[in-house]
């Protein structure tokens, strides 16, 4: 087998790879060898077919297995002793498409290779955090939020009128034709006047209601309901309303901080600062990632790709465009143009996640079983009632598993780069992180 080179271009490749006739053959009998023990044949014992039937047998069936593995064998071993790396998968073609048995295969293969990335002296890098600590005024704000959540109701006074948000505790009586039907009565409901719990039209038509009031309700049930007995049919509720109440917000002490699983208010507290000042941490962190990435960019330069830049440039492209014309939600649309702006993105990207990626080997930086399942389980929750199926899709679509896990394996060496980078904190106030956050939009 010979591999001779025939472009050497920047990073363009090529090579020819001839198998000789030979060597195929050897390997068609080597596949016959193996699989004698096994083969039956009418007029023979149990592997003691002679090998000359069995190649005239299965031979031309064996034939493109060793075609293909011979190929295959070669550019392997081609990429270990150059020490090539592909930026995509290589092109392969045969190029004596009048190939009969006895010739030797030609084949043409040409690639990208991914360049040599330079090293970066991460402690070089000069980063800063920002950190935001929740005021008392925040903490104080989110507890409000919390009672008001948490809500009592408490009786109006005699005579008073249900307003939208009250709630109304009745007994009613639904029927269909005269006819009371399952599922259409109960006493001592709690209703909250504009939750949407009943059918259109049934709560809008108990605002103004008072006390010992009785009322009928005439709603009819939605076309598509549940039940098919009722779909689509009018009915009318005879209500009774017992008590109208007002909403009143739990008052924030002990008993609110139990309801929440705390053990008392200060706890309550405690948590609602760590939970806030968490979610600051969350934004600081990427703006401190674009600074990162903004340093990194700074720090090396080297010859890309074409055809990652070229494809990545067409998928920046295609989503500006569609971003700027969201009525149009599939594909049929005319070919988009590449812009300036886009090709330079494009170029950072590619850069910066060949740096990254040469970074996050050297470091053996792997994201493990364990958060790659985390992951899939945070996407899953986006289709309640389907997990198991999306669960299923990602095991079988190996292109979803690498955008799911591309993401975690960038955030892990970026971590890595932040510990040996110099980062200074500086503290900063809620409104100028949403400023800096806001600002990573914008650029």
């Amino acid at each position: 087998m010979s591999v001779t080179e025939t472009m050497n271009e920047g990073l363009k490749r090529g090579y020819k790879i001839v198998v000789p006739a030979a060597d195929l053959d050897a390997k068609v009998n080597e596949k016959l060898e193996e699989a004698r023990p096994e083969v039956e044949m009418k007029g023979f014992r149990k592997g003691k077919v002679p090998m000359a039937l069995l190649k005239k047998q299965f031979g031309q069936r064996l034939m493109g297995e060793a075609m293909q593995e011979a190929v295959d064998g070669a550019m392997n071993d081609h990429f270990e002793a150059s020490g090539d790396r592909p930026a995509m998968q290589p092109e392969v073609k045969m190029t004596n498409e009048d190939w009969k048995e006895g010739d030797d295969v030609e084949v043409e293969m040409s690639y990208e290779a991914l360049p040599e990335i330079p090293e970066v002296d991460l402690t070089s890098l000069k980063l800063e955090r920002l950190v935001v600590k929740a005021s008392d005024e925040e903490v104080d704000d989110a507890l409000k939020s919390l009672a008001e959540n948490a809500q009592n109701f408490e009786d109006r006074k005699k005579g008073s009128k249900a307003k939208d948000g009250d709630q109304v505790v009745l007994d009613f009586v639904g029927k269909v034709d005269g006819e009371a039907f399952d599922g259409g009565s109960a006493e001592d409901f709690p209703l909250v006047l504009g939750s949407g719990q009943f059918i259109p039209g049934f709560e809008e038509q108990l605002v103004g209601v008072k006390a010992d009031e009785e009322k009928d309700v005439t709603v009819t049930f939605p076309e598509e309901y549940g039940a098919e007995n009722l779909a689509g049919k009018e009915a009318v509720f005879s209500c009774t309303i017992k008590a109208v109440k007002a909403p009143a917000a739990a008052e924030i002490n002990d008993e609110l901080a139990q309801k929440y699983g705390a053990e008392d208010l200060a706890a309550l507290k405690a948590q609602v600062t760590e939970r806030l000042e968490a979610e600051y941490a969350g934004a600081a962190r990427a703006v401190m990632k674009r600074g990162l990435l903004d340093a990194l960019d700074g720090k090396v330069s080297f010859e890309l790709p074409p055809s990652l830049v070229d494809a990545e440039a067409k998928q920046i492209a295609h989503q500006l465009w569609h971003e700027e014309n969201p009525d149009v939600e599939g594909h049929d649309h005319p070919e988009i143009e590449v812009s300036d702006e886009a090709q330079k993105l494009a170029e950072r990207r590619v850069r910066l996640g060949l740096v990254l990626a040469e970074i996050g080997q050297k470091a053996e930086v792997e994201v493990t079983d364990a958060e790659f399942t985390q992951a899939v389980m945070n996407q899953a929750r986006q289709y309640p009632g389907q997990e198991r199926a999306f669960f299923d899709f990602v095991q079988q679509n190996p292109q979803m598993r690498q955008q799911i896990q591309a993401p975690l394996f960038e955030d892990k060496v970026v971590d890595h780069i932040a510990e040996q980078a110099d980062v200074k904190e500086k503290e900063v106030s809620k409104d100028d992180l949403q400023k800096a956050v806001d600002a990573l939009d914008e650029e």
